[in-house]
């Protein structure tokens, strides 16, 4: 049986474009479904879902580079048609990974990217660690960062399951090492911070824009780490609308080839 690891929440038939969404850390797509209820029609919302978890058994990746190189080979079946890619903290990190490693095997890069939730590199990473904490120092600290709710995290049988992810998943986040003389990305990018993040200050975002040929700045929202929760309507919006500033001609009808894909719409 092959497991599937893009979701399409709203199926679009021959969308003018693709929002590619990687999760952040300990997660799964789903917080991110009731996305798709924010988008313009003729979009389609594409949640890629990370190994190891309920939605994708498999071995859990340990460091950015394998992240990216599991979701290079989920994306590539889709780039027939304009897209780009977003990416919440860990999410963000694997986001930036995945558009070098589409740049290095000659795949169509997104048409924008946008990241949220992270540090730049020369400020990555800021804190002390959290995936090799002790158990009940590491569930205080994702209590009080959020995310996670703190029922889940309390419960004993639910903390033996997603204990191993969250810490595989912070160590991705935290241990990430950007690689050196990668050069500026061909691709705008937009970042977003909450305005009281600690992990990610809105203050260093700027730093971000040597990362790319056309910086199109940093959107803060109000909110910590998860700013987009509980309703994810203005941070979605404001990707809309970053996404329309960059991409004033995608085109409706680009072909789509034949062949079956690994998707599951549901």
């Amino acid at each position: 049986m092959s497991h599937l690891s893009v979701i399409r929440p709203r199926p679009v038939e021959a969308p003018s474009l693709r929002l590619f969404v990687l999760h952040h850390s300990g997660a799964s797509h789903v917080p991110y479904r009731p996305w798709a209820a924010h988008l313009p029609a003729d979009w389609e919302l594409c949640l890629v879902e990370a190994p190891g978890r309920g939605g994708r058994p498999g071995p859990l990746r340990e460091t950015a580079a394998e992240l990216a190189a599991v979701y290079l080979e989920d994306v590539r079946p889709w780039a027939d048609r304009p897209y780009v890619l977003f990416g919440h903290s860990m999410g963000a990190v694997a986001a930036y990974e995945l558009t070098l490693a589409l740049r290095g095997r000659g795949i169509p890069l997104p048409r924008w990217l946008g990241l949220s939730a992270v540090s730049p590199p020369e400020y990555h990473p800021r804190a002390e660690p959290h995936f090799d904490l002790p158990e009940d120092e590491l569930r205080e600290a994702l209590i009080a960062m959020g995310g996670t709710a703190r029922e889940v995290l309390e419960d004993p049988e639910m903390w033996e399951l997603i204990e191993p992810v969250l810490r595989a998943d912070l160590r991705v986040a935290e241990c990430w090492e950007p690689r050196r003389g990668t050069g500026p990305l061909p691709v705008p990018l937009t970042v977003f911070a909450g305005d009281a993040d600690p992990i990610a200050p809105a203050h260093l975002m700027h730093t971000w824009a040597a990362r790319s040929v056309r910086f199109c700045g940093t959107q803060v929202l109000r909110g910590g780490h998860f700013h987009f929760q509980p309703d994810p309507a203005p941070l979605v919006g404001r990707i809309v609308s970053a996404v329309r500033a960059v991409t004033p001609a995608v085109q409706a009808n680009t072909p789509r080839p034949a062949g079956n894909r690994p998707i599951r719409s549901a």
